[in-house]
């Protein structure tokens, strides 16, 4: 199929696996809650209309909380062009934010610099640390999902220790870091709400991202490898060193991502378990098809249905976990290779048959002439 012709069987595809998980959620929405329709409401229009006006604040509310997952989104969109299964982003940005948060509490610096510091030491402990599925993938061949997965526990367990034994200040009443210093905070774009300049730095990661994996010869290598590893090897591209580099880079973005949410949008440290943003950035990913350029777009739409499931809870009674029944529908349909598969068919029959009706006209015109 041409490229046009793919993009618009693409988006026809995106959608209908869309529209397939709303209505999947719209069958739990009438089962659970005593007005569905008011619940259908919340789920789909509160979200940035209240009142029969636009909420402007809630519009900044979600894109505040899409941050964390565009950058773990761009993470596991570079790993899985390199059709590398890393799920590590989970705990990497969990341990980002709590490095960046102890640089933010001990390590007084001038104003502007000091984030900058917190987030640069945050991403580099991030690529340190996926370092290790990367290695074991190279040299052991050993399952780097398998080891990633695990790895996301051993960080939050490793961090657990350290807060609650040393870097937790025992006046509060629970377990949390002390505050950040002022000068170690990411601002907010507008008081009261949850966007922080946090969510301009991840578009400009994106947009990064995009020109690297289609304009360098790095990210060219990395996509040849998730589409042909052994072509790739026999081509002369060093296989074992762009699987390394590509999830280098995708434990860098957490790790940074976990520092500037935490530091945007948090005045301490206080997450005790994994905060779930790596595992909604494979749903981001997933949607935007591991292109960087539509991360963004699909943290965009996840943070709504987020934001509709979380009034849906509060207004409707219905359970906020809506929004896993969703994700995971719509992850079943992008997955799953031959949906929608006929139409598709349909369309490259289509498209040869006007291919060689338009050469037979061409070829008619020029015999008449």
């Amino acid at each position: 199929m041409k490229n046009k012709t793919m993009l618009k069987f693409e988006i026809l595809r995106r959608a209908v696996a869309i529209l397939i998980a709303l209505a999947v959620a719209l069958i739990f929405i009438f089962l659970c809650a005593d007005d569905p329709l008011y619940a259908l409401e919340c789920l789909l229009i509160r979200p940035i209309v209240s009142n029969g006006a636009i909420n402007f604040k809630s519009i900044l509310t979600i894109l505040g909380r899409t941050t964390p997952i565009i950058f773990t989104g761009l993470a596991v969109c570079v790993m899985f062009s390199a059709n590398q299964f890393n799920l590590g982003a989970e705990g990497v940005i969990l341990l980002g934010a709590f490095l960046g948060s102890l640089v933010a509490v001990y390590f007084p610096m001038a104003a502007g610099l000091h984030s900058v510091v917190c987030v640069i030491i945050a991403g580099i402990a991030g690529g340190v640390i996926m370092l290790i599925p990367a290695l074991v993938k190279v040299k052991l061949k050993a399952s780097e999902m398998v080891i990633s997965l695990m790895l996301n526990y051993v960080i939050l367990y490793v961090c657990m220790h350290f807060l609650n034994y040393y870097f937790a200040d025992r006046s509060k009443g629970s377990v949390m870091t002390y505050d950040f210093l002022e000068t170690a905070r990411i601002g907010t774009v507008v008081e009261g709400t949850e966007l922080t300049y946090g969510f301009f730095i991840a578009i400009i990661a994106a947009i990064i991202i995009a020109i690297f994996m289609f304009r360098t010869r790095w990210g060219y290598a990395i996509r040849m490898i998730g589409i042909n590893e052994s072509f790739s090897k026999y081509s002369g591209i060093k296989v074992g060193t762009i699987i390394i580099v590509s999830q280098i880079i995708g434990g860098v973005l957490s790790g940074a991502g976990g520092a500037i949410e935490i530091l945007g949008r948090n005045t301490n440290f206080r997450w005790n378990a994994l905060p779930g943003y790596g595992w909604t950035g494979i749903s981001v990913a997933i949607l935007a098809k591991n292109n960087p350029i539509a991360v963004p777009l699909a943290a965009i739409f996840i943070a709504y249905l987020n934001r509709g499931c979380e009034l849906m809870s509060i207004y409707a009674g219905v359970p906020s976990e809506m929004i896993d029944v969703i994700q995971a529908v719509i992850f079943l349909f992008f997955a799953a290779e031959q949906f929608l598969s006929g139409y598709r068919q349909k369309l490259v029959v289509k498209e040869a048959k006007e291919e060689i009706s338009q050469k037979n006209n061409a070829q008619m015109k020029g015999e008449n002439a």
